[in-house]
Order: C-alpha cells, then sequence, then structure tokens
C-alpha cells in the first residue's frame, strides 16, 4: 500500500467539508470539493441566461462552500493564493475523479441514510486501496459501511475533525471493526505530520471521546446552575478562564456553536446510550429547547443566550434571564473565592484553592468538576483504553488547559476520591483500581520520562517517546542545561546543536535574555555547530519588556534607555554575522523584539500558524533593533545586482509594513509580507518544530555555512523618499485617517528607512540605519503622547490613538 497521499477528494462543501478542503489546500494538497446538484435554478441564475446544464448551476453548492472558506473569519486559508488548489464539481457529474484520489473524506450531512447512500455511489468509482473517511461527530462507523465491499471495509475510518479544521488541533480517528491497521497508521502518520493535527484513536461509541465529555459537562453545568440558581454570567465566570477552560466558557460557547447543533449532539448521544441514568445526565432543560423554538440560536441567528443590541453607549451584549425568557444588562460577577485566585497563574494551585472555597463559586466548581470527572473515569475503556487519549481529545478539541486525569492529579486523587465518597458519590473501577495499587496519582514524570496509569497492568506505566518530537522539559529533567538566566536557559539538542529557550513572563525580553543570547554565542563558539533559537511558551515572544521602558522613561533615564536599546542591537547583530548558522523558531505571537530577533537569524523554520509583526508603532514608538533596517533590506533582496530599477515601490513595501504594524496571519502570510524569506519553511504541526528546525541548522552545517558580512552598500532613497511620504501623510491626516501624533511617529520611521536627510540613491551601512532607529526610538520614549500609549497598552491590551 502506497504511504503518499498526493490528492484528495471531499465530498459535501458545507462549513465543515468546505473548511476541510480548504486546509488540505494550506498544506499543498490538490483537493477536489463536490457537493449535490441544487435542485432549483435562482432568479439571478435564469437572468444569466444559465440552464440546468449549466456548469455554474450545477457546481454551484460547491462554489458557495469555496467562497464561504474565503470569507471564513478567521481565515480558513492560509493564503487565498491556496484556494487555487481547489477544484470544485458535482456529485452527478464529477464522481470519477474519486478514481484519482488517495483519500476520500466523506462530509455529507450527519444523517446516516445521506451517508450510507454516498458511500455506495463512491464503491463505485474509488480505486481499490484508496483511504475513505466519514467525518462523522456520532454516527456509528459499523452502520456508515454496511454493505460495502470487504476492502472498502479494510480501507474505511472515521475521521472526527473539529470546526474550524484549520485551528482546531484534535482529530479523533475511529476505526471500524475491519479497518487495517496500516491503514490506521497510514491516516495517522499524514494527519499528525501534513495536516498538523493531534491525533486521538477513539472507539466506536456515542459521539467518541471529545463531544461526549463536553456534551456532559454542559448539559451539567446547566443543571446545576438550576439546582443552585446561578445566573447565566455567573456560570461562564465560573467555567471559563478561572478553571482553566477557554474564555467562551459555557453558554458563549453554546451560542458559537449553535443551539440547534448542541440539542441535536445531546440527542444523538441519549438516543444511543442504554444506560437509563447516563441517558439523564443528556436531558435538555426546558430553557434551551424554548430557545431552539423561537429560533435563537445563537451567533448565526444574532442571539442566543447572550444578544448584541446597539444603546446610547454603543454597542452592548446582554444576556438571557433563563427565568423568564428576557433579555437584561450583565450584572458584575464577584465572589471571594474568585477574587482570592483570579491572580494564581499556576492552574494546579489555583483549582486547589477555588474548589476547597467556602463559597458560591467554591461550591459550584467543585460540583461541575467533581461530576465531570467521575464521569470521564466511568468511560475508561469505554470510550478509550488509555487515560492520555481522553487527556489530549479535552485539551485539543475544547482548549481546556488540563485534561480530566490531568485534573485529577491537580486535586489529589486521594483527597479528592475521599471527598466525592463522603458526599455519597461511586468511584469509577479504574480509580478504586488506581488507589488499591498504592498509587495516588494518575501521571508522574521521573528523570524526564512520562508514566501514566494503566487500568489493565494495575500500575502506571512508560509513555514511549514520539520520534521527531523534541521536549524542553525533558531536556532540562535530564539535565541537559549548558547555561541559564532567570529569563532564558541554553541546552543541548544533541548532534552538536543548542537551543536558546526564552522562558521570562510571556517571553519579554529583558536585561538576562539578551546576556544569554551573548553567552549562548560564546558557548556555541566552543561547544556547538549551530544553535536554534525556540521555546514551548503559550507564544514565541511578545517583544522586549514595554513596562520596564515605560519605567525608565517616566524617570528620565535617557542613557538607561539608550545603552538597553544598543545592547539589543548589538545582539542581534551578533546573531546575525555568527561564524555559525543561527535557525529561529517562531510560533503564536512574535510580535516586536521577537520579530526583529527572527529577523537576524540565518533561517527562519516557523510553525504554520505564526502571528509575526513589528507592532512597535501601536505603542507610540519604532522597531528599535534592526527591524526597519532588516526589513528594508529584505524588501530591497528581490533587486538584481546592478539592475537600475525605482526604489520607491520597495521602500514603501517596508515603510507600510511598519507603519501599519502589519501582523501576519500564518507563517504564509508572513512570507507575502517579508517577516520570513521565500526560501525559509513552516511546519504544520508546532509539537515537531524544534526537531524541524534543528535538522535546517544541520542541513546548513553540511552545506558549509558561511557567515555574512556587515553591510555598507545599501542603496537609500533619502530625501525623496521623504518628500513622497510627506504628501502621503498630509492627504492621511487631511482625510482624518492618522492622528498628528500618528505623523510625527511616521515621520521618523520614514527617515530610518530613506536612510535619513541624504541625496537619493546614497550607500549606507547597517550600523548607520541602526544609529537612526535608536535615536527616533530615544526621541519617542521622552514624548508624553507615546507614554500615554504604552501606559494604555498595559493596562488595557489595545492600542491607543491619541
Amino acid at each position: 500500500m502506497s504511504s503518499e497521499i498526493r490528492r484528495v477528494a471531499v465530498l459535501g462543501a458545507g462549513v465543515m467539508g468546505s473548511g476541510i478542503a480548504a486546509h488540505l489546500a494550506n498544506a499543498g494538497i490538490p483537493t477536489f470539493l463536490l457537493d449535490i446538484v441544487p435542485s432549483e435554478l435562482t432568479e439571478e441564475e435564469r437572468r444569466k441566461g444559465l440552464t440546468r446544464e449549466s456548469p455554474a448551476f450545477r457546481n454551484r453548492i460547491a462554489a458557495k462552500g469555496l467562497e464561504y472558506a474565503l470569507k471564513a473569519s478567521p481565515p480558513a486559508f492560509y493564503s487565498p493564493k491556496d484556494a487555487r488548489l481547489i477544484t470544485i464539481g458535482n456529485i452527478e457529474d464529477h464522481l470519477e475523479w474519486l478514481s484519482r484520489a488517495d483519500w476520500i473524506v466523506e462530509a455529507a450531512p450527519e444523517r446516516l441514510e445521506i451517508k450510507q447512500a454516498l458511500l455506495a455511489k463512491v464503491e463505485a468509482h474509488r480505486r481499490p486501496g484508496t483511504l475513505i473517511s466519514s467525518n462523522t461527530s456520532g454516527i456509528p462507523i459499523r452502520l456508515l459501511v454496511e454493505g460495502r465491499s470487504a476492502d472498502f471495509r479494510r480501507h474505511f475510518l472515521g475521521a472526527h475533525f473539529f470546526n474550524p479544521p484549520r485551528y482546531m488541533k484534535l482529530l479523533e480517528l475511529i476505526p471500524g471493526p475491519e479497518t487495517l491497521p496500516e491503514v490506521r497508521q497510514r491516516m495517522a502518520a499524514f494527519a499528525e505530520r501534513t495536516l498538523g493535527k493531534g491525533i486521538v484513536f477513539a472507539k466506536d461509541t456515542p459521539n467518541f471521546i471529545a463531544n461526549r465529555i463536553a456534551a456532559f459537562g454542559l448539559f451539567t453545568a446547566m443543571r446545576l446552575m438550576v439546582e443552585g440558581d446561578y445566573s447565566i454570567e455567573e456560570v461562564d465566570r465560573l467555567t471559563g478562564g478561572a478553571i482553566g477552560r477557554p474564555k467562551t466558557a459555557t453558554f458563549r460557547t453554546v451560542d458559537l456553536v449553535g443551539l440547534d447543533t448542541v440539542v441535536l449532539i445531546a440527542t444523538n448521544i441519549a438516543e444511543a446510550l442504554s444506560d437509563d441514568q447516563e441517558r439523564q445526565a443528556y436531558t435538555i432543560p426546558p430553557f434551551l429547547l424554548e430557545l431552539v423554538k423561537r429560533g435563537w440560536l445563537g451567533e448565526k441567528a444574532g442571539q442566543g443566550f447572550y444578544k448584541r443590541v446597539k444603546g446610547a453607549n454603543g454597542s452592548e451584549i446582554l444576556v438571557l434571564d433563563y427565568k423568564t425568557m428576557e433579555y437584561r444588562q450583565q450584572r458584575p460577577v464577584t465572589f471571594p473565592s474568585l477574587d482570592m485566585t483570579q491572580g494564581i497563574e499556576e492552574p494546579v494551585e489555583r483549582l486547589r484553592a477555588l474548589t476547597s472555597a467556602d463559597d458560591r463559586a467554591g461550591h459550584y466548581v467543585w460540583q461541575v468538576l467533581r461530576e465531570t470527572l467521575l464521569y470521564t473515569a466511568h468511560r475508561i475503556p469505554e470510550v478509550a483504553d488509555d487515560i492520555i487519549s481522553v487527556d489530549q481529545a479535552m485539551k485539543w478539541g475544547f482548549g481546556w488547559e488540563l485534561g480530566p486525569f490531568e485534573l485529577w492529579d491537580a486535586l489529589g486523587v486521594k483527597q479528592a476520591s475521599a471527598r466525592m465518597t463522603q458526599e455519597g458519590k461511586a468511584l469509577a473501577p479504574l480509580v478504586t483500581t488506581l488507589l488499591q495499587s498504592g498509587t495516588e496519582s494518575f501521571y508522574r514524570r521521573e528523570a524526564g520520562r512520562q508514566y501514566a496509569f494503566d487500568l489493565w497492568a494495575a500500575k502506571q506505566v512508560e509513555v514511549p517517546e514520539r520520534s521527531g518530537i523534541i521536549h524542553l522539559r525533558t531536556l532540562h529533567e535530564r539535565q541537559q542545561v549548558v547555561d541559564r538566566s532567570p529569563g532564558a536557559s541554553l541546552l543541548d539538542l544533541g548532534d552538536g546543536v543548542a537551543c536558546l529557550q526564552f522562558h521570562s513572563k510571556n517571553n519579554a525580553i529583558g536585561p538576562d535574555i539578551l546576556q544569554m543570547m551573548r553567552t549562548s554565542l560564546q558557548h556555541c563558539t566552543e561547544q556547538f555547530d549551530a544553535l536554534v533559537i525556540g521555546n514551548q511558551g503559550k507564544h514565541f515572544c511578545v517583544g522586549a519588556n514595554l513596562m520596564a521602558i515605560l519605567f525608565e522613561a517616566q524617570d528620565e533615564n535617557w542613557d538607561d534607555i539608550e545603552l538597553m536599546v544598543r545592547a539589543f542591537q548589538d545582539a542581534n547583530m551578533a546573531l546575525k554575522l555568527f561564524e555559525k548558522p543561527v535557525v529561529a523558531a517562531p510560533f503564536s505571537m512574535t510580535l516586536g523584539g521577537g520579530c526583529e530577533i527572527c529577523l537576524h537569524t540565518a533561517r527562519i523554520r516557523a510553525a504554520a500558524e505564526t502571528y509575526i509583526g513589528l507592532v512597535e508603532v501601536g505603542v507610540g514608538l519604532i522597531p528599535a533593533a534592526g527591524g526597519c533596517k532588516e526589513m528594508l533590506l529584505r524588501s530591497l533582496e528581490g533587486i538584481p545586482e546592478g539592475a537600475e530599477v525605482d526604489l520607491l515601490p520597495f521602500f514603501r513595501h517596508a515603510f507600510e509594513t511598519i507603519a501599519f504594524a502589519k501582523v501576519s496571519t500564518s507563517a504564509k502570510d508572513a512570507q507575502r509580507l517579508g517577516y520570513i524569506r521565500p526560501t525559509d519553511r513552516f511546519t504544520m504541526n508546532q509539537d515537531r518544530l524544534l526537531h524541524e528546525a534543528k535538522q535546517v541548522a544541520l542541513g546548513l552545517v553540511a552545506e558549509g555555512y558561511t557567515p555574512l558580512q556587515p553591510r555598507d552598500d545599501i542603496k537609500v532613497l533619502g530625501t525623496r523618499a521623504i518628500a513622497a511620504v510627506d504628501t502621503q501623510l498630509y492627504n492621511m491626516k487631511r482625510g482624518g485617517y492618522i492622528s498628528d501624533h500618528d505623523e510625527r511617529i511616521a515621520r521618523k520611521l520614514a527617515n530610518i528607512l530613506a536612510g535619513g536627510d541624504v541625496a537619493p540613491r546614497t550607500l549606507v551601512t547597517e550600523q548607520h540605519l541602526l544609529d537612526l532607529e535608536r535615536e527616533a526610538f530615544l526621541s519617542l520614549c521622552g514624548e508624553r503622547k507615546s507614554q500615554e500609549r504604552m501606559q494604555h497598552m498595559l493596562k488595557t491590551g489595545k492600542p491607543l490613538r491619541n
């Protein structure tokens, strides 16, 4: 069986089908997107002269699906250009295309008879050995393949994507009774490496793993809300970030998913369950049924549990009173335990404090977690044989900070079990077996190895390490630390490659990180062949320590600020000119100074989901660690040596990218903006990012890396560029698009990129541009309005336009 998947066919162009097709295109996979032929011509189609035989009519539904994906927010595509990889068609005319596909994805509506009828048609055109899957959230896999051939059944499995497919990491794979082991492995390998998915193998049980547990938790939260007389906004405050869940919490999540969808999920689960007591847990509360009856289905209907209205003071979000079924203004939610725990960043400590609190918040949180943990423990081995699959499913599929069994450990299995037993709750066999074995936790780490409790072995067993994955935590535990400061560490990745890891708060850059950058290069000179800059925090780097800059500016410590900026410039230039290759591995938020570090490395290996940009103008400053210089150089890189071309468009690109604080929506978009070179590559699965960055570094070593030399031949436009920007700013200011301070910042930025007040096409050095950056940065730090912008960003997290 060939392991290559070079072309895919997606059958069904609805929200999920079009989203899956878009993500396949993101991965560079040519994809067919097919749907049914419409039943009737629209009036618009008749006016255009279309007939029932016109391709535009027959492919209309697939075209609408592709159009939806192109307009989706957040974007379904890394780049709109990727849509060119999708070929639309219809199921009546183009099923023969399936013979050219290596994987067929059925994404038809969630009804058994529709899916079975479609799969019967597929079999007539599918090549033997072709993978085929169903994107179902709960229909039994064994029923879908009834009547299909042996080869079809052996190559079929459930592949449950979560919405939106680009962003949700979880992919539940559900093998059928006859699915070949090599089909499981082939599908998992492709989805993990090429599509960047986190793979969980689920059993063919009602709604598999994630939806089953999430739906139970949702309806439990609703039931306890009614029993305890809590309000909707109180429940959302208690079931969001306070317990390590997404900020959409309970009811905002339902509004996003759709109330009708939630009701359908609960109905399907309840109908599939044989246990009457468990079925009662999915009882739909009357207020939810009434909302669906009224058509108040959430975001797609403009109202659900919340409703946005326009008032005298602008837009306002009202909340539903489920007792009266009327909307009202939201009330402040205050609980003593919430006030006490909201500053605790460590989730384990926060949860222990909150669940032990003797107030309404503590009681509610404990009950919700208690019921969810008990229910989940009872589902082993029904939904999965191992606890890791369940924990990963809830973290990857629903954004839980801790999975259910990690939550058990956080609360203390022994202590939580005793409390549950005292409250009359029956423990699951899994928990009883764990406690009887003398083990007091589901997980344990020792000497860089992880162990997880196994029900069948009745003990903790070692979790095998996955190839192609580097865990920095493991390197710390195995004493692979070469050097360390409070904000950064240098680790030995093996094979002659070191890793500079940031671990300050939000990975913000301060003096200790700059010092470790210099120290890392010294170690690499003596001990290593290459350096990777990467970490495994929430974000790669949010930039320089803005609070420290503001404090120094308010105290008018200009010499200290100048030394700080110069140190950052020197550190970045040392990276750029280093005798051995330096590779950056950015991911997620890579802003300001974090972006500037990446710009100075020999190569960038970015995660596909990298949001990189120079955002300093948003806080009243300009990039001053070489960011302006590097963006100008990158803009000019495409010009052939010796070619006489107009430099103004290249100058404008760099100017507008920085002046408008443009941030990429993906690594591919970062290539368009110039933050990442076209020759740099990105990694779909962020878990593999450091490993693949290391391979890039080793490749550069093997090629015989040649270090760069300082540039002294940068051709700038000088007064011509400044004059062009002056005209642009004058028009923008007259049109009311920018403020006086915006104009001031933009002029300083233009002066840097123009090379200062020099004649057009003057040759300048890199140091000249760095000096201009530093001078502009210092002068803006002294501006009251810039300080106001910095202060506002630190206080609200949002830019101020003053």
